[in-house]
C-alpha cells in the first residue's frame, strides 16, 4: 500500500520561507520511473500544478513558482522536498504531494492522471 505523508507546512509572513517534506512508503524511487509532484489547492480554486520531477529526471515547474520555489528529491530516503523562499500571501493553501509510476510527460502538470495523494499540508502567508 502506497502512502505519501506531507510535513512542514505553517504560518509564515510575507518574505519568509518554508521547506516542504513528502516522505513515501510502499513506493521505490530508486531506479523507478516514478513521477513525484507537488500541488496546491487554495479555498475556492482548483488544484494548480506547482512543481514536478518526471521519472527521477529534471524538474519542472508552474511559471509563478521558478526562482522561488525549489524541488528536490532523496530517492535513498524516498523523499521530495519543496524549498519554498520569498513566501507571498498569494501562496497561501493546501499544499499536496502527489506520485504516480506511469506518467507520460504530457501529463504532468494534470492532477487527475496522479494515482496516490497525500493528505495535504496548510501554508497560509500573512501580509
Amino acid at each position: 500500500q502506497v502512502q505519501l505523508v506531507e510535513s512542514g507546512g505553517g504560518s509564515v509572513q510575507a518574505g519568509d520561507s518554508l521547506r516542504l517534506s513528502c516522505v513515501a512508503s510502499g513506493l521505490t524511487f530508486s531506479g523507478s520511473s516514478v513521477t513525484t509532484a507537488w500541488f496546491r489547492q487554495a479555498p475556492g480554486k482548483e488544484r494548480e500544478f506547482v512543481a514536478a520531477n518526471f521519472r527521477g529526471t529534471r524538474m519542472y515547474y508552474a511559471d509563478s513558482m521558478k526562482g522561488r520555489f525549489t524541488m528536490s528529491r532523496d530517492n535513498a530516503k524516498s523523499t521530495v522536498y519543496l524549498q519554498m523562499n520569498n513566501l507571498e500571501p498569494e501562496d497561501t493553501a493546501v499544499y499536496y504531494c502527489a506520485a504516480d509510476s506511469r506518467l507520460i510527460l504530457s501529463s504532468m502538470r494534470t492532477p487527475h492522471y496522479y494515482d496516490y495523494w497525500g493528505q495535504g499540508t496548510q501554508v497560509t502567508v500573512s501580509s
